[in-house]
């Protein structure tokens, strides 16, 4: 696999790049990731098995649609590609610590919502379905924010879960009530980092920095109540978010709504104390 890597980044570089070294980094759960160095340039390497390829694609094009606003920053795209028996995607390499830092949190949160009030977008979803995680994540465009996100969210991901044997509700009847709930919500459509838990936002030379997007159309808020679930944010974070666009009333009930999606997610990847946590916000969810 490095030597059909270190030819298509030669190729892409117009040089000839050469490892003088690869180190195995933390990256994740999915693929795994190496810094290389020729001694003067360095890349961030992903790699999986070759039929990984259409997720890789996918995720350049998700790096390049955050890119394109100027708004968040996220790594340089330089190159997917495939081997014999591999895939990768390569990335810039940038020397990251945690977001702990209260001002460079308060930043984040100001860019965070200049790529929420960028573009112009009258539905939500996006040009094609991509992943959260490993678990496929349906796009199909729809004007309804309350129809997409109770269909091709929470209904989707109860509808995995079924199909492993676990039934926490009645589907459509579940569904109907997501959709009752946020039916007189009516978010601008903005465009989405999609998995924003604190593993995928740094502190670099550049500033803060956000990676393995799940990009797509949606309302701002899910993006800021997954920042919630897992914690990891500092409190200058969200202060900076609403000093551009402050959270629409309701807020903290839809929140509830927005991050089932993502416990139920987790537990379709995970396994473990993720359905019990579902459970217990399916039924707060109910009690509205």
């Amino acid at each position: 696999m490095w030597q059909a890597l270190t030819e298509q980044l030669s190729e892409t570089l117009l040089f000839n790049f050469t490892i003088a070294e690869r180190t195995k980094v933390k990256g994740g759960d999915i693929s795994e990731c190496y810094m290389i160095s020729d001694g003067e340039q360095r890349y961030f390497v992903k790699t999986n098995e070759r039929n990984f390829i259409n997720k890789y694609l996918i995720e350049a094009d998700n790096i390049k649609s955050l890119r394109s606003t100027s708004t968040v920053y996220v790594p340089e795209l330089i190159l997917t590609g495939t081997s014999k028996d591999h895939s990768f995607l390569v990335l810039n390499y940038l020397t990251t610590k945690p977001l702990d830092d209260a001002k460079k949190s308060h930043l984040f949160g100001t860019q965070l919502a200049k790529l929420h009030s960028w573009g112009e977008q009258k539905e939500f979803g996006f040009d094609q379905d991509n992943y959260i995680g490993s678990t496929l994540q349906p796009n199909k465009w729809d004007r309804k924010w309350h129809r997409f996100f109770a269909e091709q969210r929470i209904g989707w991901q109860l509808q995995l879960l079924r199909e492993k044997g676990i039934e926490l509700v009645n589907i459509a009847e579940f569904t109907d009530t997501v959709k009752e709930l946020l039916s007189n919500h009516h978010p601008r459509p903005s465009l989405l980092h999609g998995d924003l838990w604190h593993g995928n936002v740094a502190n670099s030379a550049f500033g803060p920095i956000c990676y393995d997007p799940a990009c797509y159309w949606g309302d701002r808020e899910c993006d800021i109540a997954m920042a919630e679930l897992f914690g990891g944010f500092q409190p200058e974070f969200f202060q900076g978010y609403e000093s551009v666009l402050p959270l629409d009333f309701g807020y903290a009930e839809r929140k509830d709504i927005y991050n089932l999606y993502h416990l139920l997610n987790h537990y379709n990847q995970f396994g473990g104390h993720y359905l019990s946590e579902a459970e217990e916000l399916i039924k707060r969810i109910l009690s509205y």
